[in-house]
Parts: structure tokens; sequence; C-alpha cells
């Protein structure tokens, strides 16, 4: 082949739409957390689902740090072509009104693909702290503001975000107390060193059914079906509702010939009952929305983080 005739095909080749690549042998799930969490878990489940339905390898790649943004940023900077993808979790939606520097737009810079589950969360007490439910600690709080404490397991989280509009709405004073991570948060209540804590469900279930801890409510609307007997802390603080989720994003530009398989492969796998049971033995109710739907909840939930941020002043640099 002559140089010049080489040349040209390069450059022909160089303008081609990015749809007409070819598809990845194998596609990379980043997942912005470290192993064994809640978004780990979610990630591995579908990925092995993804396999089985896709007939091509998925790779779970662990990127913590910066409440998601390392992980979300290299999906931001991928290649649109399926071959990088982010487990993403309710941080992507709160982190752009938490920190002043923002690395990538949530939205613009991303393509929405699918709302895998959401994970509602329970508020614990220490079983010593003689609260039954969420009326007698707020009772409890008020005549002893500023002695109780609230373990946070991760500042800016969503869990850390709904203990504070739970002070904020139910006027009481309590000292929230960061740590790193849900594990040793966790162990604090149980060992009574912490008064409390909002959890997502799989990080206390266990210990709830032992009795280590008191369930005290829930911070949706609605009862679960694995703790029936907890009322919704909007029983008593009305309009509370507050959980967390995680969704299936790639980079902006991917084509719909893309999306498409993925997005019909995500919402048949979160639909299969070997899934469904996997999801909802964590606590997680599976949702399963397609790429549309999903970029409505981002939208809203982008939205309504925010207001959450501004009112609880919450910030990182």
């Amino acid at each position: 082949m002559q140089r010049r005739d080489f040349l040209g095909l390069a450059a022909a080749t160089a303008m081609l739409p990015r749809a007409l690549y070819a598809a990845p042998s194998v596609t990379k799930m980043l997942v912005g957390a470290t192993p064994g969490g809640g978004t780990d878990l979610v990630a591995r489940a579908l990925s092995a689902e993804l396999e089985q339905r896709l007939k091509h390898s998925f790779i779970v790649e662990n990127r913590g740090g910066a409440a998601g943004n390392i992980a979300a940023m290299a999906v931001a900077k991928a290649e649109p072509d399926g071959g990088t993808l982010l487990l993403s979790y309710t941080s992507h939606a709160i982190n752009p009104a938490l920190f002043d520097k923002k690395p990538f737009d949530p939205l613009k810079d991303f393509t929405p693909i699918s709302l895998i589950a959401s994970s509602p969360l329970i508020l614990v007490s220490r079983p010593d702290l003689g609260v039954a439910n969420v009326r007698e600690l707020i009772a409890l709080a008020k005549s002893k503001p500023g002695k109780l404490s609230l373990a946070v397991a991760g500042v800016g989280s969503a869990n850390h975000l709904a203990g504070e509009m739970l002070k904020r709405e139910a006027g009481i004073d309590l000292v929230s107390v960061p740590y790193k991570g849900a594990a040793p948060a966790v162990a604090d209540v149980v060992a009574s060193q912490a008064d409390l804590l909002l959890g997502n469900v799989a990080t206390v279930q266990p210990l709830l059914q032992a009795g280590k801890i008191k369930g005290l409510g829930v911070s949706t609307t609605q009862r679960l079906a694995t703790f029936p007997d907890l009322a919704p802390i909007a029983d008593v603080v009305p309009n509370f509702d507050y959980s967390s989720w995680y969704g299936l994003l790639g980079p902006a530009g991917m084509p719909a010939s893309v999306v498409q398989p993925l997005e019909k492969a995500v919402r048949t796998a979160v639909a299969s009952p070997a899934m469904r049971k996997r999801l909802e033995s964590e606590g997680l109710a599976p949702a399963g929305q397609g790429a549309a739907e999903f970029t409505r909840f981002l939208q809203s939930e982008i939205a309504r983080w925010a207001k959450v941020v501004a009112l609880t002043g919450t910030r990182l640099s």
C-alpha cells in the first residue's frame, strides 16, 4: 500500500462516527467505593447477570475515594463504546452541591442507562438508650440538647445528610460524629459508644435481627417488608423521606446502538427472580428503570440534594 493511501485510510477511519467502532469484548464496571459495601455488591451481582445476557466479560473495578468522584471522573473521560461503565450511587447526585471544585457535570458528562435499586435507611440506637420509637427519641433529645450522638458513616453521604435533616426538621440537637465508613460507626453504636445511626438496611439488618441494636424507624414513607414493626419517621416528622440508590451510567455520547442493549439487559436482569432475591436479601428495593426514567430521576435528585446541602450547610473542599 502506498504511503498516501495508508494516510488516507487512517484519516477516513478517524472520521468514522463512534457508533461504528467495534464493541469491546470486555466491559469494566467502575465502583467508586471499597469492596464489600452495598455499591460493590450491586455491581458484582449485576455484572454476573450481564455476562450471561450479553455474552461478553464484565469486570468490576473498585476505585474508591473523593465520595465516588475518582471513579466517576474516569468514566466521564472514557470512550463511549460500552467498554467502561459506572455503578453510581447517591453521591453522584449529592457531590455537585457538596464540592467547591466540580470535576464533571453529573448529567452532561454521562449517559444514564438504568436505575437498579434503592436502599431505605433505618434509624437505630444503642440497645440501652431506653427509647422504643422516633417519638420517644425526639422527647429524650429535647430533654438533653447536645447530649446524644449521631454516628455518621461518611461526611456528605445520603445517610449523613438525612441525619442532618432529621435534626433540623424534628427540632433536636444531636452531635454528629463522623466515622471512616459504616463498619466503625455501627460498631460504636453496638458498643454503646455512640447513641444513634441512620444506616442502610443491609448494614444494620443482621445486628437488628440479633438484638444488638434497637430499630426506631425507617426513612421512607412506607414500612419495610423485612421490618414491618418499624414505623416511618414521617409519621412523626412530616414528609421525611430519604434513601440511597444505585444506577448504571456510561460516558456522554454513547450511541443508541450501545445503550439500548445494555438498558434491556439490565432491566431484564433486575426483573429476574434470582437477582430480585439477591437484592431483597440485602434490604434493597429492585427498580429497573429505563434510561429516560433514570435521566428524569437524576435531574430531580440533583435538585433535591442541592437544597438539602444548602439547608444543612454541609460542604467539602
